[in-house]
């Protein structure tokens, strides 16, 4: 029904237009209308208002939602009023013999321009009138290029919206005071906190996908330095599968502002040893853990063997990738402890894994270093027990996944985390299986990050605490982390460990400030307090030592190291003795074993 009444109003005010712009055309250069200019006039008339019908149908003009009018529907009326002008000449020089040129170019031109405006004052109307109801927030938009256009002209059709944009800013010096939909371009980026004071602006959007992370981080610094919030466009791959539209902005988040780029995988390579195959993971229930079967699941194993302690997290996991991939992957729930070798048998013999992914582990540094017997069984011996039933059961690659912290550690957890390194170097040098372990920083939003723990601070009000002003740290994201790790499955020979060029190490005081600001907090109102470095913890981390370093990467970002091995006998004894030793002896013999220095106790037992 309102179709069809918008139909008739649109077609009844074409059809007046039509007949007074032929009429008004023929007045200004006939004023004295004989009987002969008349019948003429009458005639082409008609013949305009039919074929004016006739092509403004053809060409949707009755169809088109033109309160979002632009340059593409203003086309499509010219195309009708010029075909249908070009018809009544026709008509004319069949009948009349003659064509009234100048009476034609006249009516064509009031047509467009009455029919144009008729169309583009609803735009008008909602630009001007509607879409300015109520409290709008001054929007700066930051990049003029495709993009930027693309948001300002979505905030513009979207009379919804509440932001409301009213300058650019780019960086492009010839784009310097120019006007993309009556929006100037008011400045670079170096301008912003002016043009944010200059202009009121309460919100900014950053509108350039190819920023790289240290660009964007560096524009956010300046954008921080405003009361304005800042908020980014969708991901464009999101806007090309349709899960965002592009005005569904979001906010800034700390893995935005991590200065490095992602790692490009080999898909292929990936593809070949994974795919059809029965891959293990354990901890799968874990930060890496469950995001390594998220990761994997994409390559189509045939089989993925959840092996995890705590049943809710594997449960979780096991839920999301049935529903996501239902039937497809054959996804097999295992509550089992790594410390029970038994156990670990009984799976791996069921099951045969093809590849195993060891993510098990114990990882808190300061915990550790009050049960560092806790932190051997889970590390070292349940590694231990894991890639034994490994190499027994023919399994062709072995990953295991290690830390930062296990170069120079000075700690029980690093310490563990390299003597684990040790074990599966030693079982590689006899077993069929290739053996791997991969390093690489700390992970952002995993159980135990500084995150969450700097999260909860400032929604109680703070203040944030930070260990010490200079401590740095490298950081990655879960998904990057899990897809390293899977990469260096299909890396490995035997032997290696492979660590990320992880990019520059991050203060984690800038992290603690940034993340007070993308809270909407400014570093005064939230605090932060030094609360001295904790047990067991190092000022920086290293991925690895001068010894082990290989200067060229074996993969884009992907580094090899073979560290040495030389403390076989310490490794069998500690293995050996282990329930004899107490909490202090362990921790300061795992310590020295993990940094290659003699062990009092065993030249003793010798």
């Amino acid at each position: 029904m309102a179709y069809r009444k918008r139909l008739t109003v649109l077609a009844l005010l074409d059809s007046l237009i039509v007949l007074s712009a032929i009429y008004v055309s023929y007045l200004i250069l006939h004023p004295y209308l004989d009987i002969f200019k008349l019948h003429t006039l009458l005639i082409s008339s008609v013949t305009l208002l039919i074929s004016h019908h006739v092509f403004a149908s053809v060409y949707k003009l009755y169809n088109k939602a033109w309160e979002y009018a632009s340059v593409g529907e203003l086309f499509s009326i010219v195309k009708a009023v010029s075909f249908s002008i070009l018809v009544t000449a026709v008509v004319q020089m069949l009948i009349f013999h003659n064509i009234y040129v100048r009476a034609l170019g006249l009516t064509w031109m009031l047509h467009v321009l009455l029919i144009g405006g008729s169309r583009f004052s609803w735009r008008m109307f909602r630009d001007r009138y509607i879409s300015n109801q109520g409290e709008m927030k001054r929007t700066l938009i930051i990049g003029a290029g495709s993009a930027g256009n693309m948001v300002a002209r979505q905030l513009l059709k979207n009379h919804e919206s509440e932001l409301k944009p009213v300058a650019f800013i780019d960086d492009d010096p010839k784009k310097y005071k120019l006007h993309y939909y009556d929006i100037p371009v008011v400045g670079n980026t170096k301008s912003i906190v002016d043009t944010v004071d200059k202009l009121q602006i309460e919100n900014i959007v950053i509108a350039i996908p190819s920023l790289s992370k240290k660009e964007l981080r560096a524009i956010f610094e300046e954008c921080s330095k405003t009361s304005a919030k800042t908020q980014i466009m969708p991901m464009l791959e999101d806007l090309m599968m349709g899960k965002v539209s592009v005005n569904q902005f979001r906010d800034v988040q700390v893995e935005d502002l991590l200065g490095r780029e992602p790692v490009e995988l080999d898909i292929e390579g990936i593809s070949d040893y994974v795919s059809n195959k029965t891959i293990l993971v354990t901890g799968a229930g874990g930060s890496i853990g469950s995001e390594i079967c998220r990761q994997i699941s994409k390559f189509s194993p045939s089989k993925l063997v959840l092996v995890g302690h705590g049943e809710n997290s594997i449960y979780h996991i096991e839920m999301e990738l049935r529903n996501k991939y239902k039937d497809l992957i054959q996804i097999i729930p295992i509550i089992g402890d790594v410390q029970d070798r038994i156990r670990m048998f009984e799976v791996f013999e069921e099951f045969k894994p093809d590849v195993v992914y060891h993510a098990a582990a114990h990882k808190h540094v300061p915990l550790m270093e009050y049960n560092p017997k806790e932190a051997v069984k889970n590390n070292v011996i349940g590694t231990k027990n894991v890639a034994e039933a490994a190499d027994t059961f023919g399994v062709n690659t072995f990953v295991l996944v290690s830390s930062d912290k296990a170069v120079n550690p000075t700690n029980v957890m690093g310490s563990t985390k390299r003597i684990a390194e040790m074990v599966i170097q030693q079982l590689d040098k006899e077993s069929k299986t290739n053996f791997v372990a991969v390093r690489f920083g700390n992970v952002l939003g995993s159980r135990g990050s500084v995150i969450p723990l700097f999260k909860k601070q400032i929604q109680a009000g703070g203040p944030v605490t930070v260990t010490h002003p200079e401590m740095t740290r490298y950081f990655m994201t879960i998904p990057e982390a899990s897809r390293l790790v899977i990469q260096a499955g299909s890396l490995a020979r035997g032997g290696e460990i492979f660590v990320l060029d992880m990019g520059e190490p991050v203060k984690i005081v800038d992290l603690a400030k940034n993340l007070i600001r993308l809270s909407g907090y400014s570093i005064e109102e939230i605090g932060i307090n030094f609360s001295g470095i904790r047990p067991g913890e190092k000022m920086f981390e290293e991925l690895l030592n001068e010894k082990e370093v290989h200067p060229k990467p074996i993969f884009p970002k992907i580094f090899i190291g073979k560290a040495v091995l030389e403390q076989e006998a310490e490794i069998t004894y500690l293995l050996d003795q282990f329930e004899n030793f107490s909490g202090s002896d362990l921790k300061e013999y795992v310590i020295n074993l993990a940094n290659r220095r003699k062990n009092k106790m065993l030249l003793l037992a010798k």
